[in-house]
């Protein structure tokens, strides 16, 4: 994993270097535009929905108007029933066209936000694993699923509603010129006060915002790191730093949403004295027509009815702008995630000529100047296996992800076959070689589709065929349902040799010319690990392969062992070469041997 680096990025989110890209404003705008190009008709109706019924809800108060000239007029009874009855009949009209509206706006909406998940979702399971490692899990976790809820939420609940405020604020203030320019002037008093507490609340809150969106994902990167690894936590007393990170991660957060909140607070106190001063000068401006006879009574109360009628749309979009606010600060960082150009496949990537693996001076640096491989060359032969050992940081897991194309060299080369990883491009490297890590994760759903990820094609008896090479087909025929087996999240638990032994039967019918194994049995107990053992065995038979060893009994039925020491390879030989070479592997070999004894 990348080393967090806590000093803010230029772009004033606080983003450490190596998360996927956030984008423009200018990116944002295209990309909706986009978006809402097929939906036009949709558009149409729900903007029309909208202006109509806030209309209907603006005809009420020159009605009372005319009502109040009425009365003073001393008119009969019988006048105020027309009026009335429109009243009631633009409430009904105002209320249907309305609810229409929004219904409108949240199925276009809804419609725009799946286009755009699905767009996103493709781009993050097809970034390069390295690009994803960059980048951390936290990052895509809270983009694809933190972004998308909170864009989600806005879209059903707030935009709808935004929308149809803002509505009302601009056909008010159009009401109030109809009524009387000079009582429209008299409510626009207020705008100065508005825009000036709007501005500051926007340059201060925009970067906010984004920062609280980063500081999430940190958060969830954090979490994961630290609960993934709870094991390896305790086993090495790490627990007081990994709370100290995670504490200081969710103050991290919880401190921008307090800055927010300060910002927002600031901000209604500054709306509240924009009200004041513009009824203020509607009553006067009012007064001050109706004794020089400009206006009628009715005219001057439509117009302070009109103004008082502002208070509520626009606190409407006071409250709802935070909302609006945060789904498009998730909005920018879905659309970087959106537009970042697909990995690039070759048209016609060269042949490789067999499956002999061969890297060539690879340096490779998670931070820069921090090299974890310094120039290690590694030459495996077609249908060979090796087996890689050294101490942890070592750079064994590091140089397994060159060979299986996770991760491209700083510098030197990575060769299958005679041709280099980067002229294969992406999809022709993973029909070369496959990759089968510790951490295994069994997708929700029908063990049988679980299994069909690797080889979607393949039916039932290749399915059973590759399980019983890994030695789990019997376990699978007693399951409730056999492959229909629900499993995962929600399912049936499967335990750690279980669901590891899956994975191999991933690789079987996968069937690449290379398989690189990172300690693929490190999960399962001592028995399970045997299990898993006995099930590689049988899996990399006659397949070129790379294992990076978690019981050295596994090196011990290696064609070759590599050493590996801080980056460097120290050692090459057979398991016999190396014992009675007295070097560091036989020291480890002792140490191993010495340690699991006593264990038993």
């Amino acid at each position: 994993m990348t080393t967090p680096d806590t000093r803010r990025a230029a772009d004033g989110t606080g983003a450490r270097p190596g998360l996927l890209p956030t984008a423009s404003p200018r990116q944002a705008r295209r990309m909706l535009r986009r978006l809402l190009r097929p939906h036009r008709p949709l558009a149409v109706l729900s903007v029309a929905a909208l202006v109509l019924g806030t209309v209907a809800q603006l005809a009420g108060p020159p009605i009372i108007g005319r009502m109040v000239d009425l009365i003073v007029a001393g008119g009969a009874a019988a006048a105020l029933v027309p009026p009335v009855a429109l009243l009631a009949g633009l409430a009904v009209a105002q209320a249907v066209l309305l609810a229409a509206g929004k219904a409108l706006a949240a199925q276009l909406g809804e419609s725009v936000l799946a286009v755009l998940r699905e767009r996103v979702m493709d781009r993050a399971l097809r970034l390069p694993m390295g690009r994803v490692e960059q980048a951390g899990s936290g990052d895509v976790v809270a983009r694809v699923s933190g972004d998308v809820s909170v864009i989600a939420k806005a879209v059903r609940e707030a935009i709808p509603v935004f929308a149809m405020s803002g509505l009302t604020v601009l056909l008010t203030i159009a009401g109030l010129g109809a009524l009387d320019w000079r009582l429209m002037l008299a409510g626009l008093c207020a705008v100065p006060i508005q825009a000036f507490a709007l501005r500051r609340y926007l340059r201060a809150t925009a970067p906010v915002y984004a920062r609280e969106r980063v500081a999430e994902g940190e958060r969830a990167q954090q979490l994961l790191d630290s609960v993934g690894g709870a094991a390896t936590v305790r086993a090495f007393g790490l627990s007081a730093g990994h709370l100290a990170r995670v504490d200081a991660r969710s103050r991290a957060a919880v401190g921008l949403a307090l800055r927010a909140n300060v910002l927002r607070t600031r901000f209604l106190a500054r709306l509240n004295a924009a009200e004041y001063v513009g009824l203020a000068a509607i009553l006067v401006v009012g007064f001050w027509l109706v004794t020089s006879d400009a206006v009628s009574i009715g005219t001057a109360s439509a117009a302070a009815l009109y103004f008082i009628a502002l208070f509520n749309p626009i606190n409407v979009l006071l409250y709802l702008f935070d909302t609006v606010q945060e789904a498009g600060a998730g909005f920018t960082r879905l659309v970087g995630v959106a537009e970042m150009p697909p990995p690039d496949d070759p048209a016609e990537p060269p042949a490789p000529k067999g499956a002999a693996v061969r890297v060539r001076a690879a340096r490779y640096a998670y931070t820069p100047g921090h090299d974890v491989l310094h120039g290690v060359d590694l030459d495996v032969p077609a249908g060979a296996r090796v087996a890689l050992v050294g101490a942890s940081g070592a750079g064994k897991t590091t140089l397994a992800k060159l060979a299986a194309g996770v991760h491209e060299p700083d510098s030197g080369t990575v060769e299958i076959g005679g041709v280099r990883l980067d002229a294969l491009g992406p999809a022709a490297t993973r029909a070369q070689v496959a990759l089968v890590t510790q951490e295994v994760h069994v997708f929700a759903g029908p063990l049988a589709e679980d299994l069909r990820l690797a080889r979607p094609d393949a039916d039932d008896a290749a399915l059973h065929s590759a399980l019983d090479l890994v030695g789990a087909d019997a376990w699978v025929r007693a399951l409730p349902d056999g492959l229909d087996t629900v499993v995962g999240d929600g399912g049936h638990r499967l335990t750690a040799t279980r669901a590891q032994q899956l994975a191999l039967a991933r690789l079987a019918l996968a069937d690449p010319p290379v398989a690189v194994l990172d300690e693929a049995t490190a999960e399962a107990g001592s028995a399970g690990a045997r299990v898993l053992e006995a099930a590689a065995d049988r899996i990399l038979a006659g397949r070129t392969a790379i294992v990076v060893v978690h019981r050295l009994t596994q090196a011990a039925t290696a064609d070759t062992v590599v050493v590996l020491d801080q980056g460097r390879v120290v050692e090459t030989g057979t398991h016999a070469e190396l014992l009675s070479s007295g070097g560091t592997y036989a020291t480890l070999w002792s140490a191993w041997s010495t340690a699991n004894t006593q264990a038993e």
